[in-house]
């Protein structure tokens, strides 16, 4: 078993209510490493998630011109907005100061992407009040809510 799967069953139910509940109940996702090239996964995800009916709020210094129809923000302090989920698609190595950014700016839900974990990081996210998520796709999940018939709004 690893968390690659797809299939419902291979984590225990209980995360998978947690993940159906952030779903559920996060609505602006600011997507942290977001790219301007629809090649890149984090492009993809999130035009996948825009699809689905959730914001999407970019968060990259290198972006200086809208990208799916949102303007970008340098940082998660930069964000003028709530923020319900903070989704990352950074090496493992930066997750620390974006977990500490997504603590100041009292993100409910932090999400690590496919490949990206820090433990570290997610206890002190944690001890701060703040679910994490982590080495999981979001549309991935989305996708798989979807396919079995879960509300996810």
């Amino acid at each position: 078993m690893n968390a690659w799967s797809w299939e419902w069953g291979i984590f225990p139910l209980e995360e998978q209510e947690t993940i159906e509940a952030i779903l559920a109940t996060s609505r602006v996702i600011a997507v942290v490493g977001l790219s301007d090239r629809p090649e890149r996964p984090s492009h993809s995800v999130a035009r996948y998630l825009q699809d689905q009916g959730y914001r999407i709020i970019p968060v990259n210094p290198k972006l200086t011109a809208s990208v799916l129809g949102e303007e970008p923000y340098s940082t998660l302090d930069d964000v003028p907005e709530r923020v319900d989920l903070v989704d990352i698609f950074r090496r493992s190595i930066d997750v620390p100061s974006i977990m500490e950014a997504a603590i100041r700016i009292k993100a409910p839900v932090v999400w690590l992407q496919l490949g990206i974990v820090h433990e570290e990081a997610a206890k002190a996210a944690r001890e701060a009040g703040t679910q994490v998520v982590m080495d999981r796709c979001l549309a991935i999940e989305h996708q798989i809510l979807v396919r079995d018939g879960k509300r996810t709004s």
